[in-house]
């Protein structure tokens, strides 16, 4: 059963159609921390300068049947892999085998070259697999590598040269003698990726709000667990866990931390409350955009709710068919890239 089948069975086959978030397709700005901001050369079809308000779409009387979602099985995560797609690697040629324990000892304590991760693997002895450096096992070679970009722009020549500095201690160390790539090769390698990322990264976001009073922050809680949702890492953030144990979440519900932290939950309210999906992040095989659809109809009926997208624009039913077929394009044009959605490399990078 796909998850669309799963949530439409499960919220009582709610009619997607009639409240469709239109959601914000966003993307990066260049800069030290990007901002997330609407596409131009393929979302134009979503600006329209305003949007008729779904008053009759949504019949406030009408509450969907609220039951926890169906134990799910969940897959486990490999840990991420050095992939020459998104890392510059460095080769550690070594003369005679390196103990596990002598590469831990001497690992650095901070593996981050400014705000890019590197990582380090060895070439096991006995089963000639590249794998993160265990206690036990020998290796006959090592090799670093560095991310090329991430949500934080292009790795940069101050970045790289951290890089290099880290792993040429790390090779004296264990008697290694690093090869590492050319430096403008491997700035103008990431500052091409990240273009390619820049254009390609998106998120799709609809905003509930109250059509009456201020919701109570324990009733929205009551309301979005009951769909599965479990309390996210930081306060303010609740979760629709994948299927894939240690995976970014398929979902998010975000709302004002200030009325998570309160002294007295009780009295705390909530003006809105957002729902959120991002795209890279989640296999298109796991029907994302449907359960994000499905839940917010269910959230916007169960709360009684006004639905827009997160500039405040109210929505119109026919965004879902628009939305879906450039959410296809996108899947495809990061699959030709071989960073399909939800893949490691694709988690990666759009982090």
């Amino acid at each position: 059963m796909s998850s669309l089948q799963l949530w439409l069975a499960v919220l009582g086959a709610l009619v997607l159609a009639g409240l469709v978030a239109h959601g914000a397709w966003q993307t990066r700005r260049a800069g030290g921390g990007r901002a997330m901001a609407a596409q131009t050369s393929q979302m134009s079809v979503f600006r329209e300068p305003s949007f008729d308000e779904l008053d009759t779409v949504l019949d406030p009387q009408t509450e969907p049947d609220e039951e926890p979602l169906p134990v799910v099985t969940r897959r486990s995560v490999a840990p991420p892999r050095i992939d020459a797609l998104i890392d510059a690697i460095a080769t550690l040629n070594i003369s005679s085998p390196v103990s596990g324990e002598m590469a831990l000892a001497h690992l650095p304590t901070s593996r981050r070259a400014g705000g890019k991760p590197f990582l380090i693997e060895g070439l096991n002895f006995d089963s000639g697999d590249w794998e993160a450096p265990m206690a036990g096992a020998k290796y006959r070679e090592f090799q670093a590598g560095v991310q090329l970009a991430n949500r934080n722009g292009a790795l940069n020549e101050i970045e790289y040269s951290e890089f290099v500095q880290k792993i040429q201690v790390f090779a004296d160390a264990i008697g290694a003698l690093p090869d590492f790539p050319d430096m403008l090769d491997v700035v103008a390698r990431a500052r091409e990726l990240d273009t390619f990322a820049s254009q390609h990264d998106a998120q799709l976001a609809m905003r509930l709000q109250p059509r009456q009073a201020a919701w109570p922050v324990g009733w929205v809680e009551q309301h979005v667990t009951r769909h599965g949702f479990v309390q996210g890492v930081t306060p303010g953030r609740l979760v629709l866990p994948s299927r894939e144990e240690n995976a970014p979440p398929m979902l998010a519900l975000i709302y004002d931390p200030r009325a998570a932290l309160t002294e007295d939950p009780a009295q705390a309210r909530l003006t809105d409350v957002t729902l959120a999906f991002d795209v890279p992040q989640t296999p298109a095989t796991e029907d994302p955009f449907n359960a994000w659809c499905a839940a917010g109809n269910a959230l916007a009926l169960a709360l009684d709710a006004l639905v827009s997208d997160d500039q405040g624009q109210f929505l119109r039913p026919e965004s879902f068919p628009m939305i879906s077929e450039e959410l296809q394009d996108l899947y495809a044009a990061l699959a030709e890239r071989d960073l399909a959605a939800g893949s490691p490399a694709a988690r990666r990078l759009f982090s």
